[in-house]
């Protein structure tokens, strides 16, 4: 029923924790094809598209039309969470933007965002610090994802406000760090795709710090960060080798 409607690998694992009769937010919707997708499958499902840019707003209230969602969708204008009322959806998506970006919408509207049972987010780069706002409000991380698609690597982070799953970030400081960095999940999996990532950012991190050590003023500090979390990841991808 919904196989007209163009959606992204990303986006359908994003739906599959969707419940059924969702009543959800996908903030920055650009053409509400996530919201289209979800309503068309389930017709208790309500959504709520927001966009600030004009241009996707119009392309989102298309898409509504087209596939005669109306009644179930909602396409508003506005910043971030702004386009909400606190309490007023049971779940938010937000994806296809930087972690920071995505914890700066967040921390606008905190009541807003809290008053959600759940948050999918989706960053384009820079997960760790949204599981560090996760972690910082209450939000037990309870599901991660890594997919690979048109070149790009994606994690899609999944996180609820009241849930009866223990945090899963270990009480040692410096484990619990490098789990914000690669993904406590995803860590434990080490799937062909974690694999990738982490392969990549490897000989990215060391170029990094090639550069670094031969600038005219070196920044010892953000040097050591960067070589202990180039070291997590040689512990983690020469674990994986040593076991295949």
């Amino acid at each position: 029923m919904n196989q007209n409607v163009p959606l992204s690998k990303r986006l359908k694992l994003i739906a599959d924790y969707l419940p059924d009769g969702a009543n959800f937010a996908d903030i920055g919707s650009d053409h509400a094809y996530l919201p289209a997708y979800v309503c068309l499958s389930d017709k208790t499902a309500r959504a709520i598209a927001g966009e600030v840019n004009q241009g996707p707003l119009e392309s989102a209230k298309k898409t509504i039309q087209l596939h005669q969602l109306e009644e179930q969708i909602d396409a508003r204008s506005g910043d971030g969470l702004a386009v909400l009322k606190e309490g007023e959806v049971e779940q938010i998506v937000i994806a296809g933007m930087g972690g920071s970006l995505i914890t700066s919408i967040l921390e606008k509207s905190p009541a807003i965002a809290k008053s959600a049972g759940r948050i999918i987010a989706q960053p384009n780069v820079d997960a760790r610090v949204v599981r560090q706002w996760f972690n910082q409000n209450d939000f037990i991380l309870i599901a991660e994802e890594i997919v690979g698609e048109q070149g790009h690597i994606y994690e899609i982070l999944v996180a609820d406000r009241h849930t009866n799953v223990s945090s899963p970030y270990n009480d040692n400081p410096q484990i619990k760090d490098k789990q914000l960095l690669l993904g406590p999940y995803l860590l434990a999996e080490k799937n062909n795709t974690f694999i990738k990532k982490w392969s990549l950012e490897e000989a990215n991190l060391e170029r990094i710090i090639s550069q670094m050590q031969q600038a005219k003023q070196v920044n010892q500090e953000k040097i050591s960060a960067f070589q202990t979390e180039l070291q997590w990841i040689k512990e983690e991808l020469h674990h994986e080798e040593t076991n295949t």
